[in-house]
């Protein structure tokens, strides 16, 4: 991809996080990009792997994930300060893509319940485990890993199964039968003086190969971790906001499917 094609959707990308509670539309952002807007739109998936539409909605519902854990506001105002304006349709679309509603991600941070109990296996089923090795590049510095298994390429909502690392190693998650996609996405630790929920930004991501499992049985998809870059979509998931600054080998640890 030419080098001034990615500036141009570099730029659109800033005007997104700058100006995302505007009603943007495609042709705005494509005259930004001085590009007709069936070639912005082809150039803008090449380079992000999504369209422009998913993108300007991943940081809309980022953004109100950062206004619910840090503003008393309701609801109601916050999905029009990210540019809904429809409340059903901010909630059916922070649902979906976080995977529990506005108002219990707020209730969950807030009452001191992090621990969410995530999509169960069919009992009718045989699982399968998916390991592998999650590699950390050296300069990273400390890290908190979560490493999922999803039915889409996209990292949102729940996963099926997640892993949580301090380091570079071993991780292990327990599938159905079916095609899963492995993601796994490295932030800062939680400091000490500051252990409450917080937005907390990516500083690695990874993805392992796709893997289709079936009959109980193990399969292997190591991931290494890379630095974020403005074109990488911003993850929806209600982790890792959610999830305390306890390790994962306490009482309580973070539900996973099992």
């Amino acid at each position: 991809m030419p080098v001034a094609a990615e500036v141009a959707i570099e730029r659109t990308i800033n005007i997104m996080w700058n100006r995302h509670a505007e009603p943007l539309s495609l042709e705005e952002l494509a005259e930004e990009a001085i590009f007709s807007k069936f070639y912005y739109s082809r150039v803008f998936r090449d380079i992000t792997g999504t369209s422009p539409g998913r993108f300007l909605s991943a940081i809309r519902l980022f953004m109100a994930k950062r206004h619910l854990l840090e503003t008393a506001s309701s609801v109601t105002d916050i999905s029009y300060r990210v540019g809904y304006n429809s409340l059903g349709t901010f909630t059916s679309r922070f649902t979906r893509s976080v995977g529990i509603s506005p108002a219990k991600y707020r209730f969950l941070a807030r009452c001191g319940m992090p621990q969410l109990t995530l999509p169960a296996a069919c009992t009718d089923q045989k699982t399968s485990t998916v390991t592998g090795r999650i590699h950390i590049p050296e300069t990273a510095g400390p890290v908190r890993v979560y490493v999922a298994a999803f039915n889409t390429p996209i990292v949102e909502g729940l996963p099926q199964s997640c892993d949580i690392l301090e380091d570079s190693g071993p991780f292990h998650l327990t599938v159905p039968d079916g095609l899963w996609f492995v993601r796994a996405a490295a932030v800062a630790p939680h400091e000490d003086e500051d252990p409450g929920p917080k937005i907390r930004m990516p500083r690695l991501i990874g993805s392992g190969w796709p893997v289709k499992v079936r009959g109980g049985r193990v399969y292997t998809s190591d991931v290494q971790l890379r630095a974020v870059t403005p074109f990488d979509l911003p993850i929806l998931l209600a982790l890792p906001e959610l999830d305390g600054p306890r390790a994962v080998d306490e009482d309580a640890p973070l539900a996973v499917a099992k």
